[in-house]
């Protein structure tokens, strides 16, 4: 089976035909063999960029018989979080790099505690994979795991955050700390000098902070201090159980009777509609609320307008992309780019409906 006989593939033949040369000059620059001139071979390269053509190893991987196992770090969740649609991406990724004998594994671990992690990650090395794409929720156990892929020679890759001073493959995702930054002038913005803000932290084992919501709450604490802000805006810290709602509404009824001039909330994690919920419940129209993700429930406060803004970030790309550039790394010895940034995608209940019913 060929490269061009690959139905709804770009081939070969296409290469050539864009790039001015025949098909064999074409699988000589793809397969670095034979002698091609300067000129063709950046025609070639330049044909292969504009299509953006990964070459079929389909063959090349039966004669080897080479099997390529990942294993993936996500976080346990319940139906309809965040991560669920990390996890279905991950399946629907692998199901696109069936030809290169791509298997992966994925591995789950407790987001509140980050001893969980630390167990999860351990158990990775009772079978080397070939590579590992994680989601780096702690930084400090992190930072332990990854040392000992590299000892073993074991790339990986980051999604979601990034724990910048490791030698990762790829990163994709946002930038947490810009990601803050522009959360704070959304929801600061016009706000009285005197105005007090809901910063809604999630309760961890140890009180521990993800490696996101640390990146996000260094942005947002950057755009206080460059505006001038700090000693006028009151920050009021309030960290909720993840598990107990009666609790928190008493925490946040608690918090509101104490500060009376709250104008504005923000959770830096997905579930910010447990926050609308309450405020809904307070009867809080006058409080500006901001959190992250496309999670169903966000979206409908959203529409309804108790949330004033939602920031997405688009798991699916970063999981396929991470995948995609794993694959061309270690089977196509391809170059790839390190540190690859989404778009901070901004929404308001006016431009939902287009961003959920755009297909691409």
């Amino acid at each position: 089976m060929n490269e061009e006989n690959k139905q709804g593939r770009i081939g070969i033949k296409d290469i050539a035909l864009l790039a001015g040369v025949s098909k064999g000059t074409v699988d000589r620059v793809i397969h670095n063999r034979g002698e091609v001139s300067i000129k063709s071979r950046e025609a070639v390269q330049k044909a292969i960029k504009d299509l953006d053509y990964s070459p079929n190893l389909f063959a090349r991987s039966l004669a080897s018989r080479k099997h390529y196992r990942f294993v993936c770090i996500i976080p346990k969740y319940q139906p309809g979080d965040y991560w669920e649609t990390a996890d279905l991406s991950f399946d629907e990724a692998v199901r696109s790099f069936t030809d290169y004998n791509v298997s992966i594994e994925k591995k789950y671990f407790d987001q509140l505690d980050a001893s969980s992690f630390a167990v999860t990650a351990e158990s990775v090395f009772s079978q080397l994979p070939d590579g590992v794409i994680l989601a780096p929720f702690f930084r400090t156990e992190t930072l332990a795991f990854v040392s000992k892929l590299i000892a073993q020679n074991i790339p990986f890759s980051f999604f979601d955050s990034m724990v910048e001073d490791t030698d990762f493959l790829t990163y994709y995702g946002q930038n947490s700390f810009q990601s803050g930054y522009i959360a704070a002038k959304l929801l600061l913005d016009g706000l009285p000098e005197d105005a007090e803000i809901l910063v809604v932290l999630t309760q961890r084992k140890k009180n521990v902070l993800s490696n996101q919501t640390v990146n996000r709450n260094r942005g947002f604490i950057e755009y206080i201090k460059k505006r001038g802000l700090e000693g006028k805006l009151k920050l009021v810290e309030v960290w909720l159980a993840d598990d107990d709602e009666k609790a928190n509404f008493s925490l946040l009824q608690d918090a509101f009777s104490k500060n009376k001039s709250v104008k504005a909330a923000i959770t830096f994690n997905s579930k910010v509609y447990r926050l609308a919920m309450y405020l809904e419940n307070l009867h809080r129209t006058d409080v500006r609320l901001l959190g992250y993700d496309l999670l169903e429930k966000n979206v409908r406060y959203l529409k309804q307008g108790v949330i004033s803004f939602l920031i997405a970030q688009r798991p699916d790309k970063q999981v396929y992309c991470s995948l995609r550039d794993m694959c061309r790394k270690l089977i196509f010895k391809q170059e790839v780019t390190r540190v690859n940034y989404v778009p901070v995608d901004l929404l308001i209940k006016d431009n939902i409906d287009y961003y959920i019913d755009f297909k691409e």
